[in-house]
């Protein structure tokens, strides 16, 4: 094979949004496997983190796709705890069907998102001042309405049997059937981004919105969606969480904000928008589990884990940083120019 044939393969190669994402994610797992021992690499060492990796995972397909158009979604820290307690509410303090609570949580997921694609749409306010504001309204609002309704911030929750089995069960007493959702949900979302029409209005609107929408591409709709798909998101793992653990608190889900963020910057997608995959987005997903739950199976002292953990998503990171510039270094144009 020559080198004109190589180069282009090459160039591709590294041109992928999941190629730098990769290899931290085998950095990662190599370094805890050699640090962690047995124990990380056991059948319980992998539950730890795939089970993390699936409840964040969920929550940071959509935030993905927002962020690739050029939006970002940060009150899911609120929306993951009203989904929680609007189904124990509905349905452990008032007693009705499980699946009313869940239609529930999904309903106040959807018109949460709608109101903030909404917002941004039609004020032209950025999306993060927008999810702010949604953000602390929606915590002031969940906090008030648990008050008034059952006197207290924690609800408690037995769902029937097919709602643990579906949502709320883990698989051999180790892995959370959430995963199997998170699966399923990366399959949707990477069919929506790499296989339908969406994908490229997605992407053509993370690069330049004014253009997008002169080309004809219904921007506020796709906006408008992506919020939705968010909120959505978030409520199903808000509620899941409580299936799971027969109770919900409204204090819950705030973490999720920033860990969605970084594990899809770890995944490849630009702050800036317009560029990242879903395989990505997952892969950067399992590389925060591995490191978030991984340090606690290494002989580190505890204290310097938050140390550890940010270095080494700080090294992944900058990995990807590095294969975009060789990508660039093989791109066609110069490639051709060299020849």
């Amino acid at each position: 094979m020559s080198n004109q044939t190589r180069r282009p393969a090459l160039g591709n190669l590294l041109r992928r949004p999941e190629t730098g994402s990769l290899l931290g994610l085998v950095t990662v797992f190599v370094f805890f496997a050699v640090f962690g021992g047995a124990d990380f690499a056991s059948a319980t060492g992998a539950a730890s983190w795939l089970n993390v990796a699936a409840s964040l995972g969920i929550v940071a397909l959509p935030i993905g796709l927002l962020m690739i158009a050029g939006e970002l979604d940060i009150s899911i820290g609120s929306m993951i705890p009203a989904g929680s307690m609007a189904v124990a509410i509905v349905s452990g303090h008032f007693h009705a069907p499980i699946l009313v609570g869940i239609g529930t949580a999904l309903a106040i997921g959807a018109v949460v998102g709608f109101i903030n694609g909404v917002l941004v749409v039609r004020t032209a306010v950025p999306s993060f001042i927008v999810t702010l504001g949604t953000l602390f309204a929606v915590a002031g609002l969940v906090l008030g309405l648990s008050v008034i309704l059952t006197g207290t911030t924690s609800v408690g929750i037995k769902a029937g049997p097919e709602a643990k089995w579906l949502l709320g069960h883990f698989i051999g007493g180790t892995f959370q059937v959430t995963i199997f959702w998170w699966i399923a949900a990366a399959l949707l979302f990477g069919f929506v981004l790499h296989y339908s029409h969406y994908g490229n209005w997605i992407l053509a609107m993370g690069g330049d919105k004014v253009s997008a929408r002169n080309a004809g591409i219904p921007t506020e709709r796709v906006t408008i969606l992506l919020f939705m798909c968010s909120g959505v998101s978030a409520a199903f793992v808000g509620l899941s969480q409580a299936i799971l653990y027969n109770s919900a608190q409204v204090s819950a889900g705030q973490s999720y904000i920033f860990n969605a963020i970084i594990s899809v910057v770890v995944g490849g997608v630009l702050l800036t928008g317009g560029y990242g995959s879903v395989v990505g987005i997952v892969l950067g997903t399992i590389t925060f589990a591995i490191v978030n739950q991984g340090i606690y199976y290494t002989g580190f002292d505890a204290n310097w884990a938050s140390l550890i953990i940010g270095i080494l998503l700080l090294l992944a990171v900058l990995m990807n940083n590095t294969f975009r510039k060789l990508a660039l270094a093989y791109s066609p144009a110069r490639g051709k120019s060299r020849t």
